[in-house]
């Protein structure tokens, strides 16, 4: 964090370091520290115009759920920039977000398979929920004790005991 710190104050823009040192490793930092923010940005405002422009099209499921998957695709693919990818695939399928990350990953999948190849609309739609759903519970796991909270709140919003 400190780099960060350190990068927005200015001083490590002339030295053009990388954010964490341990993924120069990996061969991912070919690109400087201010061409890694910039490629972030630049993905991330990709994937929210992808998502807006999903909304527009909203009538047509296919057209929707293409355009919205890519969206949350180039969105969570985003943070590659900052962190490095083989970085970004060990906290995906880190011990605590696995399953959240498989769903994720799976309703993506059904979500094209569904709006391309099956062409059906109202299966489109339910894959679309699951994904939405489960990008929530996947972002929820970077916030500490926040899924919890969120099963405890949904337990008490749906607990009918009389």
């Amino acid at each position: 964090m400190w780099r960060l710190n350190e990068f927005m104050s200015g001083g490590d823009e002339e030295r053009g370091e990388s954010l964490l040192d341990d993924e120069e490793s990996d061969g991912f930092c070919s690109l400087s520290l201010v061409q890694r923010m910039y490629a972030f940005a630049a993905c991330l405002v990709a994937g929210f115009a992808c998502m807006f422009l999903s909304l527009i099209v909203f009538a047509k499921p296919i057209k929707f759920a293409v355009l919205f998957t890519l969206g949350n695709v180039l969105a969570v693919g985003s943070t590659a920039f900052l962190i490095g990818p083989a970085t970004q695939i060990r906290m995906m399928f880190d011990s605590s977000r696995i399953y959240a990350t498989a769903v994720y990953i799976g309703s993506v999948v059904v979500a094209l398979i569904c709006a391309l190849l099956i062409h059906s609309k109202i299966l489109t739609i339910l894959a679309l929920i699951c994904e939405i759903l489960a990008l929530t519970w996947y972002s929820l796991s970077y916030i500490p004790f926040a899924r919890r909270m969120v099963s405890n709140l949904m337990i008490r919003i749906f607990d009918t005991e009389i």
